[in-house]
């Protein structure tokens, strides 16, 4: 069995801010940019986005592009505390495309019951790691993740190594100190610890630049 592949997508200002202070984001990148993230969700067996991106994105998370007839990758949010709502897109999906929450107890039979599938791999500090994160969807044959948000679940896989692959869009405007940033702390005392990760491409969507990184 091939070792499961992880890619980070990140969408931000010039200066890595991925929404102002109000926490508005929508749009940071242009419309062609938008749409190689779909293609690439299209790449990849799950998506994965934090709790704070989906109850404040509400997202689908599919793969909507014209004439597009293939899978639809998992849907994964990392829910600690299973708030993901019922009423949520996600949830009201459930049936249609396989949608998981990664909890840190048992499984709430709310959710369960509307076809939420609840995956309660092992724990750091009472929070799944990533590394059992990534093991509980390995389980359910899931291989190629692909994590869209948010800033702590960036910087978690990030710390702990598991990011093979940087997918980083910058759109030409800047946000400054106030915006919050792409990625939270990183538990690191110097440039010595810091993730390292060599570029491999450069292409331009419209107005943005996407810059694709390989883990060294």
């Amino acid at each position: 069995m091939t070792a499961s592949r992880v890619t980070l997508k990140l969408a931000t200002s010039l200066d890595g801010r991925i929404a102002t202070a109000s926490g508005e984001s929508r749009w940071i990148t242009g419309e062609s940019a938008r749409a190689e993230v779909h293609r690439l969700r299209a790449g990849h067996q799950a998506v994965i986005v934090g709790i704070e991106t989906a109850l404040a994105d509400d997202p689908e998370l599919t793969v909507r592009l014209e004439g597009y007839s293939g899978p639809q990758p998992a849907r994964v949010v990392l829910d600690t505390r299973q708030r993901l709502p019922p009423g949520s897109r996600l949830v009201r999906t459930a049936g249609e495309v396989p949608t998981y929450l990664v909890a840190g107890g048992p499984p709430d039979p709310t959710l369960s019951g509307l076809g939420v599938g609840v995956l309660c791999p092992r724990t750091d500090g009472g929070r799944p790691s990533p590394a059992g994160v990534i093991a509980a969807l390995r389980a359910e044959g899931l291989e190629q993740l692909f994590i869209e948000g948010g800033g702590q679940v960036a910087a978690a896989f990030l710390s702990a190594g598991l990011v093979d692959r940087l997918v980083w869009f910058r759109a030409p405007l800047v946000l400054g100190a106030r915006g919050r940033p792409a990625v939270g702390d990183l538990p690191m005392e110097g440039l010595s610890e810091a993730p390292r990760f060599r570029r491999t491409g450069v292409t331009e969507f419209g107005p943005d630049l996407c810059e694709t990184f390989e883990r060294t």
